[in-house]
């Protein structure tokens, strides 16, 4: 008997959009749990407990980044908000409130099912690796314990800073992870708006990780919000 696929919860009011995912979810054979509005949206998630929230914005009783703070209270549930909104502070506002992942209406099936699978292997990653030192992914192997860092079976040597960064990047791995809680993570809340910083750095780890800086595989930069380590690659 095959077992049967991860749980996602739909939050959005947009009925052309529920019928759009409930096609593409189920088609995958995802189980799918449907809500039109916040407060049902925060109830359905107390009683299904869903592997994954997709989350608009824009909904008839709250706004969704309210729903993702009240989601954040009790639940580490990959949130991916899905929302017509294309500004870089809706995203940033999305994110640095909780959510995993920010995808722009319209958007196609096979980029939605992708940041799925990223999202339930980032939940599963944390779920597992509470207490497991080693991460690996593709030729990059990080043991925490050590503080040490490889590129196959070659020993990267970072800077503090580098490293703090990498380490940062490796907790929140798959997660858009904000300019802002970056530079607080790495440098303390009084430099959360001296970005240069962060760009430096980043330049500097791609340098020492990267087969090709230019075209990064692993470190991915989301463009006014923040920057990813990628788990599919």
């Amino acid at each position: 008997m095959t077992e049967p696929k991860a749980s996602i919860l739909l939050i959005d009011d947009e009925p052309q959009m529920r019928r759009f995912l409930r096609v593409t979810l189920q088609g995958h054979g995802y189980r799918l749990y449907e809500t039109s509005s916040g407060q049902e949206g925060l109830v359905e998630g107390t009683t299904r407990n869903p592997d994954v929230v997709l989350l608009d914005l824009g909904l008839p009783d709250m706004d969704g980044i309210e729903v993702t703070k009240r989601f954040r209270e009790w639940s580490n549930v990959p949130i991916i908000v899905i929302s017509a909104r294309e500004q870089e502070e809706d995203k940033v506002e999305a994110l640095d409130a909780g959510a995993d992942d920010y995808l722009t209406k319209p958007f196609g099936a096979e980029e939605l099912l992708a940041r799925i699978r990223v999202a339930l292997r980032h939940r599963t990653l944390r779920a597992a690796g509470q207490n497991d030192p080693l991460f690996v992914i593709d030729d990059l192997r990080v043991d925490l314990a050590a503080r040490q860092v490889f590129i196959k079976d070659e020993e990267i040597h970072l800077t503090p800073t580098e490293y703090r960064l990498l380490s940062t990047l490796v907790r929140h791995a798959g997660k858009v992870v904000t300019h802002t809680l970056l530079l607080k993570e790495v440098w303390g809340p009084v430099y959360t708006d001296q970005q240069q910083y962060l760009h430096v750095h980043m330049a500097q780890l791609r340098k020492k990780l990267e087969s090709d800086p230019a075209r990064p595989r692993l470190l991915i930069n989301e463009p006014g919000v923040g920057y990813r380590l990628k788990l599919n690659v």
